[in-house]
């Protein structure tokens, strides 16, 4: 559906992206990550013909948008876009949802037939008097999705669509994500710096990094299988080690990192230079070793920080390395954990990822 290749943009001077080469498929969520600044909007505009690459091709639907204004024209009105902070017009949200049917000419029955049908879409029937300015910024979020719903459009862009909203504004518009793709086939391309949302939404996720794409796949590649530091600690990654294999059996490789082992799945070979990754998530703590685990790998240190995150516990241990856990707030309080506690890591060997660095 929509195909970028070798794509840079400059403004004046600013090199704001480079060498950006993807593809969206027809009928799916493809989800940019990255930090605020990183160029996750001007991707959006290029995609929407509001913006020009300075060099490089974008094509939609397998046509190159480099073509007449005419036609620019009629692309765009195969897209409809919902930019991070929406407008809200004056007047009421009948007038604002069916601003772009008004630039097409639909006639009067079907223009209130069809912003009937999506204000239901995203839960706002009978709003069509209100005044759009009274709103909440959740309902003004809506009534911007609903705007962008009613042309029907092929292709639709969401820049950062929660950024502004509380908690249950954020999942009723995640929701409604979800449903517009599944019900009508439609294709999403959205933009966040939420991790987290990015994983609930996308098929597949863009790691914007340093202007560029730093990784394309589906959730569970880029959130366990990171193919750099850079992604890694982008999402969240927070145990990264290098590290020398001594020895490999079966796929099951040891792995020496400045003296202390672990034991990973990993198909290099005996004194490859490797760099190993692993999810907090994937950490257990143990007071005392079991010998009946099936973890592969038990370190033993010592407790050094806490830091409360909501209904979980981020906890280091100092050991012979620095293992980074998340762990349920219930878990941290039966076990009786504390700064200075006494603990061994427990992780499997399937929990780690490991690249090669050889050259």
């Amino acid at each position: 559906m929509i195909e970028f290749v070798h794509v840079d943009k400059k403004f004046g001077e600013k090199v704001v992206l480079k060498d950006l080469t993807f593809r969206v498929e027809k009928g799916e969520i493809f989800t940019f990550i990255g930090p605020s600044g990183t160029g996750k909007t001007t991707i959006l505009r290029l995609i929407n013909l509001l913006e020009d690459p300075t060099s490089g091709s974008i094509l939609v639907g397998g046509r190159d948008t480099r073509i007449s204004e005419g036609e620019r024209v009629a692309l765009r009105r195969r897209m409809s876009v919902v930019f991070q902070k929406p407008a809200a017009l004056r007047g009421s949200v009948f007038d604002n949802v069916a601003l772009g049917m008004r630039f097409r000419g639909t006639p009067p029955d079907e223009m209130r037939e069809r912003v009937t049908e999506a204000l239901g879409l995203v839960g706002l029937e009978g709003y069509e008097e209100r005044k759009a300015t009274t709103l909440s910024g959740g309902e003004l979020q809506r009534v911007a999705i609903s705007r962008a719903l009613v042309t029907q459009p092929e292709i639709l862009l969401l820049d950062e669509p929660t950024a502004n909203l509380d908690p249950s504004s954020t999942e009723r518009v995640e929701n409604l994500i979800l449903s517009i793709n599944e019900r009508f086939g439609t294709t999403i391309v959205l933009s966040t710096h939420d991790m987290i949302q990015g994983q609930r939404l996308a098929t597949r996720i863009a790691v914007i990094l340093n202007r560029t794409i730093g990784q394309v796949g589906e959730s569970h590649e880029i959130f366990y299988q990171p193919k750099s530091r850079e992604v890694a600690r982008m999402v969240g990654v927070e145990n990264i080690f290098d590290g020398t294999i001594v020895d490999n059996t079966g796929g099951l490789a040891k792995i020496d990192i400045g003296g202390t082992s672990i034991v990973a799945i990993c198909p290099f070979t005996e004194g490859s230079r490797v760099t190993a990754y692993m999810r907090p998530e994937d950490v257990v703590f143990l007071l005392e070793k079991d010998g009946k685990s099936t973890a592969r790998n038990e370190l033993e240190g010592t407790i050094s920080r806490v830091t409360p995150m909501g209904p979980s516990v981020k906890i280091r241990m100092d050991g012979g390395i620095r293992i980074v856990a998340v762990i349920t707030r219930r878990s941290y309080d039966e076990l009786g954990l504390s700064p200075g506690s006494h603990v061994y890591a427990s992780f499997k060997a399937s929990a780690i990822h490991v690249v090669n660095n050889e050259p």
